[in-house]
C-alpha cells in the first residue's frame, strides 16, 4: 500500500469504529470501491488496535478506577461501589460474544459482500432510528443492572453481521432500554476495550500460526493515524450526540446502503 492508501483506511477505521455505521464494513467496502488490493486482515488488526487506544487513553481515569474497583472491592472484598458495578456491568456485556464464538468475526472482513453490508446497514439504522425515537430517555450510566448489561451483550452478538456496526447495535440496545444517548454511547465505547482486545488477540494468534509475512511499517503508520482520529471522534461524538441525536448516522446508513444497492445488485 501506498502512504495515501494508509491514512485513508486509518481515517476510516478511527473516524467510523465509535460511530454507529460500522469501521469493519467500511474497511471492507474502500479496496471494492478503489479497485485496489484489499489491505489485509493484519492491517485491520493494527488500525482496530489504533482505536482501542484512544478509547483506553481518553477514558484512562475511569477505567483504572473501574478495574481497581472490580478487582478490589467486588471481586476480593465483595463491597460493591459505583466503578465496581460498571465493571461487571462491561464484563457481563462481554461474555454473549464470547459464549457465541464471534469474536473472530467481528474483524474477519473475509465473508463480507457489499450487498450483505448494504442489507445490514439499512436494517440497523432503521432500527437505530426507531430506538432513538423512543420517549423517555432518562436512565444515566449509574443506573445500568447486570440484566440490562446481558441484553446490550446479546445484541452485540449481531455485531458478527456485516455492516450491523458493533457500536451502533450496543447503543441501540441502550437506547431501548432507556438510556440517555450519551450514556448509550459511553456504555458502548467503555465496552469495545474487552471486546476488540480479545477479538484482535484471537485474530493475532491465527495470524501468527499461519507464520502470515508482515508489512510492519504500514501497519504501524495506520495504528498512530488510527488512534488519533478514533481520539477526535470520541471527543466530538459525545460533546454532539445529545444535540444531534442519531439522525445523521441514520441518514448516511441508509444513503449507503442504498447506493451499495444500485451498484452491485
Amino acid at each position: 500500500m501506498d502512504l495515501f492508501q494508509i491514512i485513508l483506511l486509518a481515517l476510516i477505521q478511527g473516524l467510523t469504529e465509535f460511530l454507529p455505521i460500522s469501521s469493519s464494513a467500511h474497511l471492507a467496502l474502500t479496496p471494492v470501491i478503489m479497485g485496489v488490493e484489499d489491505q489485509g486482515l493484519a492491517f485491520d488488526i493494527a488500525v482496530h488496535l489504533g482505536s482501542l487506544l484512544a478509547v483506553i487513553l481518553y477514558f484512562r481515569k475511569e477505567l483504572s478506577r473501574v478495574t481497581a474497583d472490580t478487582a478490589g472491592h467486588y471481586l476480593l472484598r465483595r463491597e460493591p461501589t459505583q466503578y465496581s458495578k460498571l465493571g461487571m456491568a462491561i464484563i457481563i456485556a462481554t461474555l454473549p460474544i464470547i459464549l457465541f464464538g464471534g469474536l473472530k468475526t467481528l474483524l474477519d472482513i473475509e465473508f463480507r459482500s457489499p450487498v450483505l453490508i448494504a442489507w445490514m446497514s439499512i436494517l440497523f439504522g432503521l432500527l437505530l432510528w426507531w430506538a432513538d425515537t423512543k420517549p423517555r430517555r432518562y436512565r444515566e450510566m449509574e443506573d445500568i443492572g447486570f440484566r440490562d448489561a446481558l441484553i446490550i451483550g446479546l445484541f452485540q452478538v449481531l455485531a458478527i453481521l456485516p455492516g450491523t456496526s458493533r457500536s451502533g447495535i450496543t447503543m441501540t440496545a441502550a437506547l431501548m432500554l432507556g438510556f440517555t444517548r450519551t450514556a448509550a454511547s459511553h456504555f458502548s465505547f467503555l465496552l469495545a476495550v474487552p471486546t476488540i482486545l480479545m477479538s484482535a488477540a484471537v485474530v493475532v494468534l491465527d495470524i501468527i500460526k499461519a507464520g502470515e509475512k508482515l508489512d510492519t511499517t504500514a501497519m504501524l503508520i495506520g495504528a498512530v493515524f488510527s488512534f488519533v482520529f478514533a481520539y477526535l471522534a470520541i471527543h466530538w461524538f459525545l460533546k454532539l450526540v445529545e444535540r444531534t441525536g442519531m439522525l445523521p448516522y441514520i441518514i448516511y446508513r441508509v444513503l449507503l446502503g442504498v447506493i451499495l444497492l444500485y451498484i452491485f445488485l
